[in-house]
This record gives C-alpha cells, sequence and structure tokens, in this order.
C-alpha cells in the first residue's frame, strides 16, 4: 500500500514513474548487471580489447558513455544487440540482443531506471547534446 501511495506522490509530474522505475532497477540486476555491474560501473578497463578482441562492457553510470546517445540507440541496442546500424558489420560484442527475453516496456524502463541514475548535470549535459544532432 505504501508503494501505490508514493508512486501517486508523483502525479501531475513529468518523468519516469516510481514502479517503471522498480520494474527497471530488478530487469537491470537481473538480467544486465553481471556484466555491466551491481552499480552500473561496467567492467574493468572497458575501453580496452580484450584477447578475443571483445571490448569488455562499459559503464553505465556518469563515467560511461551510455548518456551520449538518444534513448532510440539505446533501446535498440539492448533490443537486437551490437548490429548494424548501431554497430559496424562484423562486430563482435558480447552484448545479447534482449528483444526475444524483454519487451519494448521493460527495455524502456530498464534504461529508464539507468537514466535516472546519472546526476543531473549529466542529464542536463545529455539533453543539451541530443538537441544538437
Amino acid at each position: 500500500m505504501l508503494l501505490v501511495s508514493v508512486a501517486g506522490c508523483d502525479a501531475g509530474k513529468t518523468g519516469p514513474d516510481l514502479i517503471n522505475l522498480m520494474e527497471g532497477e530488478g530487469i537491470y540486476k537481473a538480467e544486465c548487471a553481471s556484466c555491466h555491474g551491481a552499480k552500473l560501473e561496467g567492467q574493468p578497463d572497458w575501453r580496452i580489447r580484450r584477447a578475443d578482441g571483445k571490448l569488455p562492457a562499459p559503464p553505465h553510470d556518469a563515467s560511461g558513455h551510455t548518456w551520449h546517445h538518444p534513448m532510440e540507440q539505446l533501446a535498440a541496442i539492448t533490443k537486437l544487440g551490437m548490429v548494424p546500424p548501431n554497430a559496424p558489420p562484423g562486430y563482435v560484442s558480447d552484448m545479447p540482443a534482449f528483444g526475444g527475453k524483454l519487451t519494448d516496456r521493460q527495455i524502456r524502463h530498464v534504461l529508464a531506471y539507468i537514466e535516472s541514475q546519472w546526476p543531473p548535470e549529466i542529464r542536463a549535459s545529455r539533453a543539451e547534446r541530443l538537441q544538437q544532432k
């Protein structure tokens, strides 16, 4: 009952719904955290290719580049994996496609959860960056 009351406090505000964020957090923890980190920190040395030629999972926190990309692109990567047009042809990655496992709504909730973890200055920089495109 408390959850419903707290969620109701957001009535009239723009932004993600608390229940949707909680769902996104749960899915993130179940499906994403094993590679991208429980605190969205990514894998160590995520910019350096491993011996197999693949890059480690990047962070989704403010230290990474996730916030540089539009939500539509992030949703496509999550749904389809690292394939064109979101990666060069033949790009090899450990990033699986979640389209057969998660609905578009669930993917949006995961991305909203990730975005909710960014500090206000990153969200502002992101909005400015995406307006310029």
